[in-house]
């Protein structure tokens, strides 16, 4: 730990409760982050959907639960009603209840997804960091320019997204997301691929299946429903003998399932901002073949074994798959693979540069003594 214990308040996505398992890798990522600051002895203060891990039940940190009409079509890209008219003002209450008492906190981790907390940011005097996850946001970019950047600070979880934010007038700091090596741990490898994510189109498990199938290989997938029509319309009729459903894991169950596999397979259909998927499954010394999109081909540049192709060149990652095959289950190929992930993407290495961050902020907001 860097210093003295900070006192920080977290402010989640409003979509799903942060808890295991995961909805997908922001809440993971946010997860991770609450649980290595408390380890670490700091305070965190938790603002979340009810439901989750860290939240205090019955507080006014509690954010409610997002209900939807039964004809409603839900998916990871859409909020019903209730989102702006009973989530919103809850959080608003929220982070002016942290401004109201902002001797309490020294800094915010913000990793909403709603603008608010960047309109609030100048009012709260509380320095808040705002991680950016996903592609540019205009509503983000309004709101930083209204506030003029006062009270915010801002990260990025590579530097591909890094320099899509720059570019729409918002600065920010490289920091990578971080795999835990006690949860992805080693494995043995198998004769079977593997993919594992979100269930939506933009995530495309219905290419892994063709390159599955493509090359005679066993397949599992491994994710939570976030489309219904697409997992029903699309990838349930691809299923059969040769290409099974895990279902929604627990991360230790997707770890091992992880890790008894030969290759990883990422079929992105949109530009990640990050590719979570990667170093997990790098970490469990699983060689990863995917598409070059977005942020992960700084992962790939970072890593032991992990190849990529062209987006959506099924052809090509079968290709790479077969080439890289003989290597999948050589021991020392599986942890040298793990080596370099755990090198380059440990969770505890982005906690410490968080305190560092964090520590940095405090004492810049904190008031001058006066002289004895």
């Amino acid at each position: 730990m860097t210093g003295r214990p900070l006192r920080i308040a977290v402010i989640a996505p409003l979509r799903f409760p942060i808890r295991r398992p995961h909805a997908g890798g922001l809440e993971a990522a946010v997860w991770s982050e609450v649980e290595a600051l408390r380890a670490r002895g700091h305070e965190v203060t938790v603002v979340a959907v009810t439901g989750s891990d860290h939240v205090e039940p019955g507080s006014i940190w509690e954010m409610p639960e997002l209900g939807w009409d039964a004809d409603a079509v839900r998916t990871d890209k859409t909020y019903p009603p209730a989102y702006e008219t009973l989530s919103v003002p809850m959080l608003r209450r929220a982070l002016e209840t942290i401004g109201a008492r902002a001797a309490d906190f020294d800094v915010i981790s913000n990793h909403c997804l709603h603008a608010l907390p960047l309109q609030l940011a100048p009012q709260l005097d509380v320095p808040m960091v705002t991680t950016l996850h996903t592609p540019v946001d205009d509503d983000f970019v309004r709101a930083h320019r209204a506030a003029a950047g006062r009270g915010s600070t801002f990260l990025s979880v590579s530097e591909h997204t890094r320099r899509e934010w720059q570019h729409a007038g918002v600065a920010s700091t490289l920091l990578a997301n971080g795999v835990d090596p006690r949860v992805w741990t080693a494995g043995p490898g198998g004769d079977d691929l593997v993919w594992f994510g979100r269930i939506v189109p933009e995530k495309a498990p219905h290419l892994a299946v063709a390159v599955a199938r493509s090359l005679g290989r066993r397949l599992t997938i491994a994710g939570r429903v976030g489309d219904r029509a697409y997992a029903d319309d699309v990838l349930g009729p691809l299923l059969g003998d040769d290409v099974t459903l895990a279902g929604e894991l627990t991360p230790h169950e997707l770890a091992a399932l992880v890790g008894r596999s030969a290759v990883a397979l990422a079929t992105p259909a949109w530009a990640e901002p990050f590719g979570l998927v990667g170093p997990e499954a790098l970490m469990c010394g699983t060689p990863v073949v995917g598409f070059a999109v977005g942020g992960v081909p700084e992962i790939a540049a970072a890593s032991v074994g992990m190849r990529l192709v062209g987006a959506g060149d099924v052809a090509a990652m079968a290709d790479a798959v077969a080439e890289i095959w003989p290597q999948a289950r050589d021991p020392r190929f599986r942890r040298a693979v793990r080596a370099r992930a755990v090198e380059r993407f440990s969770l505890d290495a982005r906690t410490s540069a968080l305190e560092e961050i964090f520590a940095s902020l405090s004492t810049l907001a904190a008031p001058a003594e006066l002289p004895a």
